[in-house]
């Protein structure tokens, strides 16, 4: 029988004998070699409790790397639909808007008036929206008066802001089939050729809006390339007349005081086209209306730039608002690049003859259509089309407010006609003015939410 040799006695001999040498290790001075020094041998060391480090002397201390301060993040309210601003650097989305607010209350400028242009289709016809929107930022920043009126208008019977009353023009319009010239069209896309005689008045209201029955400055605008004798009376007061002579640029004519009508009368004029009158404050508020029914936006681009340089000289825009679509979704639209690749030739043109001014795309609204069934939906045209708007805003470095999340997203017009009172017509596609109210509440909101972000950017950078 073949007797198996106990070898568990090796074994505890091999571990006392590599213990041993560990320990002995352990008492070594560190050793040093081709420069790099070994850590020592300590079998204890994850049973022992950690010393505490003493801190090193200054003089051998190494400097902390600086603070990294993290960029500053916009936040946007819950269940505020905010404006989306693509500019960045080159400031062309609602940053000149915000600094012209801050120029207002500023002591040191000359310049206390923040000018608003709205460019629209009918969706905001006979001042649906812009009313509302220019008495709540009156109301904040000062201003008072309608704004740009052009001579003529379809819709001055039911602008409940201004009293408008004319006679004896000639109107025309880029929306017209003949007899337009796109050259002689100023920047609401109408001209206006006057008989002997013609006459154009408007008389302040407060029925609808406040800050809208006196203004302090009354102004025409005007191109003659002869003579032109015209009268102002105020307040139905005395005629004053002026004389002008030709001009191959944009003429205005102000007049100042506390004026509650404005009646101009065009007493002689050879060669001369009209192209609108407004009432303003000195300080505070400026919101221009320029709908045009049936428009894309993309008439836009027939406006000579000429001509737009020049009206810019006489009316700086700090903000152009843009409010299109209506005319554009159509039940099946998938594809827009034609109408994109238009609308960013207008806003780079009037980019060029704004050079000072943000510029603010507004996406079309909650559009309703029937389908196969009879029953009301978004026409699916509508949210196509906003994906392509948005792409503008970002394309173009501008800035970007989706109105039709802002109403409530899918199905959000029917809520509005359904409303008790209503609040949109029932076509399902144009609001009322009960609507433009609610409506521009939400921008006005979304935009003071913007001016104290940008507040607090400024705060945040100057830290």
């Amino acid at each position: 029988m073949e007797i198996i040799k106990n070898y568990l006695k090796y074994s505890l001999w091999f571990v006392l004998i590599v213990f041993a040498v560990l320990l002995g290790l352990h008492w070594l001075p560190a050793l040093t070699i081709d420069g790099h020094t070994m850590r020592r041998v300590d079998l204890l060391s994850d049973l022992r409790y950690p010393e505490s480090e003493t801190a090193a002397a200054d003089s051998d201390s190494i400097p902390l790397p600086p603070v990294v301060k993290p960029a500053f993040v916009d936040t946007c309210r819950t269940g505020m639909t905010c404006i989306e601003d693509y500019s960045d650097s080159t400031l062309r989305g609602m940053t000149p808007f915000y600094k012209a607010l801050d120029r207002v209350s500023s002591d040191d400028s000359d310049d206390k008036q923040v000018r608003i242009a709205v460019f629209g289709d009918s969706f905001i016809e006979a001042d649906i929206f812009t009313a509302d929107l220019r008495e709540m930022l009156q109301k904040q920043f000062g201003g008072c008066g309608v704004g740009f009126v052009t001579i003529t208008s379809m819709t001055s019977g039911y602008r409940p802001t201004v009293r408008h009353t004319f006679g004896g023009w000639s109107s025309h319009a880029v929306t017209d089939s003949v007899y337009f010239d796109k050259k002689k069209q100023g920047i609401s896309g109408h001209y206006f050729v006057p008989r002997n005689g013609a006459y154009v008045e408007l008389r302040g209201q407060n029925k609808y809006a406040s800050l809208l029955d006196t203004c302090q400055r009354a102004s025409i605008f005007f191109h003659s390339r002869d003579s032109v004798l015209l009268s102002a009376r105020v307040n139905k007061g005395e005629n004053k007349n002026y004389s002008l002579g030709p001009s191959d640029g944009l003429q205005q004519i102000q007049v100042d005081g506390r004026i509650g009508s404005i009646r101009w009368t065009v007493d002689r004029a050879d060669s001369t086209l009209f192209y609108g009158l407004a009432m303003d404050g000195k300080k505070g508020i400026i919101l221009d209306n320029f709908s045009l029914r049936g428009s894309s936006g993309l008439s836009l681009r027939g406006i000579p730039s000429q001509m737009l340089k020049q009206f810019n000289r006489q009316r700086p825009y700090d903000l152009i608002i843009l409010e299109y679509g209506l005319n554009v979704a159509t039940e099946r639209g998938r594809n827009y690049d034609n109408y994109q690749k238009g609308l960013l030739t207008a806003i780079e043109h009037l980019k060029e003859c704004f050079p000072q001014a943000g510029i603010l795309l507004l996406s079309v609204g909650d559009r309703d259509s029937k389908n196969e069934n009879g029953e009301l939906r978004t026409m699916p045209g509508v949210k196509n089309l906003i994906r392509y708007q948005q792409n503008i805003a970002a394309e173009s470095g501008i800035a970007f407010w989706n109105m039709f999340e802002a109403m409530g997203g899918e199905g959000s017009m029917a809520k509005l006609v359904h409303a008790k009172p209503s609040m949109a017509n029932y076509d399902y596609t144009h609001i009322n003015f009960r609507g433009g109210k609610h409506l521009a509440g939400l921008l006005y909101e979304t935009m003071i939410y913007g001016k104290e972000q940008y507040d607090r950017r400024r705060a945040y950078e100057q830290e």
